[in-house]
């Protein structure tokens, strides 16, 4: 496995941040090339005051040319001077909200979504459902419908990021899905974004308010729902899919882990993977409401599907897709899941990281969703 001594220097962080821009890929695939360079050049630190006052500066040059554009009704300008604000707040508060200026960046980044969804086709709804939340949790679950045009009742794909791409970085898989035909629900993850509970080893109770409603509210086909788990969120939709295999069409596990990503000698490994930018054990942490290591890596052993008996039953269809290369989550865990329950179909990109990124890896999912919702 390919990982580092420590956290990045400010130097190595910019030779990273310039490699995936140049490749287009997460998280630098959202923004314009020439002005998220610029910020990249300029940033002086990795703390989060410098880091969120960098990208949030940009994030608010084009919320005010949105602005300007909703002025004078010119919709398209303002769609996508929206859709940059968005990214550079994302930037802004990754990988995580854990410094209160990434937070208020976090907070800017939704509400720029939300007005980008209004202008984009087909148009994104905010739908807020009660959550029944233990004390001290939330009690409202907020996500994001998008039905294609002129289909009644389609099929609905339920998807969720992972620990650091949220329900708002679920846009470009739910434009290929729309073009297919395809309903898509997105919100985020158990412990993330706006989620009202931590992760923990019953932490798929939060999809059910959502899952529910999907079902009654008479805008789908409630016999074709599939989903999909990005990254960490790859393990609630292998979950799911084991818990209630009668109830989805399909579900994808796009590189999370399921058991051996949760143990103590993976979690050495993979503090600093070659892969990561910075700070994923802080945003691990957090997901889970973990306070210091020793939470973190009794946190971690709790998900376990293995230990907590799952993966022996009958599961929904599932596909199972990462790259060959992955330094976050290992393979081994898709090697466990073909050994146990249901047959499973997988695919595996040689020479790629984390997910697979790169030519084919969405249209491989769109497709192999597609046929299984028809």
């Amino acid at each position: 496995m390919a990982e580092m001594a420590g956290p990045r220097s400010l130097d190595n962080a910019k030779e990273w941040m310039r490699a995936k821009l140049e490749a287009r890929v997460h998280p630098l695939a959202l923004t314009n090339v020439e002005d998220t360079r610029e910020v990249i050049e300029g940033l002086t630190g990795l703390d989060g005051a410098s880091w969120a006052a960098a990208w949030g500066a940009k994030g608010d040059h084009f919320a005010a040319k949105a602005a300007e554009a909703e002025a004078a009704d010119k919709t398209d300008a303002a769609r996508d001077a929206w859709y940059q604000a968005y990214g550079f707040y994302f930037l802004g508060r990754f990988p995580c909200p854990n410094h209160p200026d990434k937070l208020a960046s976090y907070e800017k980044e939704v509400a720029a979504y939300q007005a980008f969804g209004k202008y984009t086709f087909p148009k994104i709804d905010v739908v807020t459902v009660p959550f029944d939340g233990r004390e001290g949790e939330g009690t409202e679950i907020t996500f994001y419908v998008r039905k294609p045009e002129g289909v009644k009742k389609p099929p609905v794909v339920v998807m969720w990021g992972g620990v650091d791409a949220w329900k708002e970085e679920m846009t470009i898989l739910t434009e290929d899905l729309a073009r297919r035909g395809l309903a898509t629900v997105a919100l985020d993850n158990v412990g993330t974004g706006q989620s009202p509970i931590k992760a923990g080893p019953d932490g798929e109770r939060q999809f059910a308010p959502v899952l529910d409603w999907v079902e009654a509210s008479g805008e789908f086909d409630a016999k074709r729902i599939a989903l999909v788990g990005r990254s960490f969120g790859g393990h609630w939709a292998t979950k799911l899919a084991h818990q209630q295999p009668d109830r989805f069409r399909a579900a994808v596990n796009w590189g999370g882990g399921v058991h051996y990503m949760f143990q103590p000698d993976w979690i050495e490994k993979s503090r600093y993977p070659d892969s990561y930018l910075m700070e994923l054990v802080e945003t691990r942490s957090r997901m889970l409401g973990a306070s210091n290591d020793q939470e973190y890596i009794d946190g971690f052993k709790q998900l376990s599907l293995l230990d907590q008996g799952l993966l022996d039953g009958p599961c929904a269809p599932m596909l199972l897709i990462n790259g060959k290369n992955d330094t976050q989550c290992p393979i081994a865990d898709i090697e466990l899941l073909t050994e146990h329950g249901d047959p499973k179909a997988v695919r595996l990109f040689a020479g790629r990281g984390h997910m697979g990124f790169g030519p084919g890896t969405v249209d491989t999912i769109v497709n192999w969703l597609n046929a299984r919702l028809a």
